[in-house]
């Protein structure tokens, strides 16, 4: 299941500007852009100002006027359905043309990007006899069996240095690519890009606590990687004492059953000794005797003893 407190998508959005930085002053980027009125929207629309301006990023290769690109976080499922959706709002989107036939289908492309290979899904296209090649490393070009050009991208078979940015949308996160990842925040210095980079240091930080952890006193990490850690640290040690105390509660509580059913366990184990020394008692001796015994016996008030006879 979805981790809801990690704001994937905003951060799919900052790694692709990062990815296609080069080329960005050439694209137009709309996130969550809504089809209609209704709430229909695409992760990221991403157009080309001009359609036949090449880009240099592998992912963007395939890129033609409109990109229709879909993201899947690492806890959600790509399958077949999510092929088809995503064809039906690029159908949706070709058809919204200010005039008729005024997006083209050849100018369309259709994006899936997930970190894992989605198997089941391959699986569907062999089984159909759907051509796929990989013109790069973790990047599938499906032909034949969709409208537009399709390609899809496994972010986690991408080449380490080449794709720094969307590589680094994962739960699996290892240190060297977390210290590459800094490495290469520390060398932006426009204002937007840095945003951009907050967001997806945000998004890997979160998404891999364990390793935010070990990173707690870095002397080497950058002021940009501090900033955003500072809330994150001190909302995992407030969490800490939270969880602190609530253990401490859980312990007083056990501990506090087990004395509780020892001294019942007690209690019961001598209220028995009692009512059976009554029994043998009570066939030679009376009442008054009885309460005698047993005050003395189990050192017992008159008014205790009086409850057995």
């Amino acid at each position: 299941m979805e981790d809801t407190r990690i704001q994937w998508h905003p951060g799919f959005v900052a790694a692709m500007n990062m990815e296609l930085k080069n080329d960005r002053e050439k694209l137009v980027f709309k996130d969550e852009y809504n089809l209609n009125k209704k709430p229909l929207e695409v992760d990221l629309l991403v157009i080309k100002k001009e359609t036949d301006i090449e880009i240099h990023n592998e992912i963007g290769k395939i890129f033609r006027g409109h990109n229709i690109m879909e993201y899947k976080s690492p806890g959600d499922r790509m399958d077949i359905d999510t092929f088809y959706k995503v064809t039906g709002y690029a159908c949706l989107y070709k058809s919204y043309g200010k005039t008729v036939d005024g997006i083209k289908a050849d100018d369309v492309t259709i994006s899936l990007v997930r970190e894992a290979k989605p198997k089941k899904l391959f699986k569907y296209f062999e089984t159909n006899n759907v051509e796929i090649t990989m013109p790069y490393k973790g990047i599938y070009y499906v032909h034949g069996i969709s409208l537009f050009p399709l390609q899809i991208v496994v972010t986690g078979e991408l080449e380490h240095k080449d794709h720094v940015w969307i590589r680094a949308l994962t739960d699996k996160m290892e240190k060297a690519d977390m210290d590459r990842l800094i490495e290469k925040s520390e060398n932006i210095y426009n204002e937007f890009d840095r945003r951009m980079v907050e967001s997806i240091l945000e998004v890997a930080l979160n998404a891999n606590i364990s390793l935010m952890e070990d990173m707690r006193g870095d002397a080497g990490m950058s002021e940009t990687l501090l900033k955003i850690m500072r809330p994150m640290i001190l909302e995992l040690e407030k969490d800490a004492e939270t969880r602190g105390i609530e253990r401490g509660m859980e312990r007083g509580m056990e501990r506090g059953m087990e004395r509780g059913l020892q001294r019942g366990m007690e209690r019961g184990l001598e209220k028995g000794k009692i009512i059976g020394a009554v029994e043998v008692l009570s066939s030679f001796n009376t009442n008054d005797e009885i309460k005698k015994i047993i005050m003395e016996k189990f050192n017992l008030s008159e008014q205790d003893a009086e409850k057995y006879l």
